[in-house]
């Protein structure tokens, strides 16, 4: 097998030399703000790495819910799933058109999912193209489905009511990836009809502040300060968060890489939160 659960990351080096590999799965995880008006799919269609399937975030979500891409139930993942060709013990890598930004709330979900050989492209398609590498434009046909039998890992997931009670708990830390200026509640939530500020007693680690230039992660020494100079103690249990779930992935990626385990994500993020006004809210910079 290319990837074993220990990987979490893969360099366009290794997925060229591993792009035939009969086991491995590529997907490509592209997923863009609303404000961008730009069309995941159709960039796809357009320009992919070859071999790659186009992983819908908004289609492969619990779509009875009002809240976006929330985490689906395990029957309609393992069908939607085992569409795009991915069997339980295949690897994965997964990618995304901005470098880091989407590819990790797909690794994240793989994962949660009970599929855990999944490792995310650094830098990804953009690394790829610079690098003058080959891209296709047909996207790659799955004769048969695989067979695929998930189960959510609960204990990587949290909910409003999980993060409520863990507000005031010395024992577990909550991290928000949003940019410092919404954290701070200085400025209007992207979705309408959202408070601003942040969950009572939370760091913010912005998401970008643990990417090199290129789109992928900063060293281990250079995330453990981005982390530690937010407040986080990187001993302590973490629930990371953002706007809707996507770049909170990003945080328990760079978590993960640094060995902390013990990580789990607000899957309704502030979209939940904010317009919920039972639940309190804080402005201005961290305690």
């Amino acid at each position: 097998m290319p990837l074993t659960p220990d990987d979490i990351l893969v360099t366009t080096d290794w997925l060229a030399r591993h792009l035939d590999h009969p086991d491995l799965r590529i997907l490509d995880g592209s997923w863009h703000m609303p404000a961008d008006k730009r069309d995941a799919g159709a960039e796809f269609r357009s320009c992919h790495i070859p071999r790659a399937q186009f992983f819908d975030i908004d289609a492969t979500s619990d779509r009875s819910s009002d809240l976006p891409h929330m985490v689906p139930d395990a029957g309609q993942f393992a069908k939607q799933v085992a569409a795009l060709g991915i069997g339980q013990d295949d690897s994965v890598v997964v990618y995304d058109a901005q470098g880091l930004f989407s590819a990790a709330r797909v690794w994240w979900l793989l994962r949660a999912m009970g599929i855990t050989n999944v490792a995310v492209l650094e830098g990804g398609l953009p690394k790829w193209l610079a690098e003058g590498r080959v891209v296709a434009t047909a996207p790659l046909s799955v004769a048969v489905p695989a067979k695929l039998t998930v189960r959510m890992d609960e204990s990587r997931v949290r909910s409003a009511g999980q993060v409520l009670r863990a507000i005031g708990d010395a024992g577990t830390q909550i991290v928000d990836a949003r940019a410092p200026e919404r954290f701070r509640g200085e400025v209007p939530e992207p979705h309408a009809g959202l408070r601003s500020g942040h969950i009572p007693g939370s760091r913010n680690v912005f998401f970008k502040a643990l990417l090199k230039d290129d789109g992928t992660l900063k060293s281990d020494g250079d995330l453990r300060a981005v982390f530690e100079d937010a407040g986080v103690d990187l001993n302590k249990p973490v629930i990371t968060s953002c706007g809707s779930g996507v770049t909170a992935a990003v945080l328990t990626l760079a978590l993960e890489k640094l060995g902390h385990r013990d990580v789990a994500l607000y899957d309704g993020s502030w979209t939940e939160w904010g317009q919920n006004r039972e639940l309190p809210i804080e402005t201005g910079k961290a305690d």
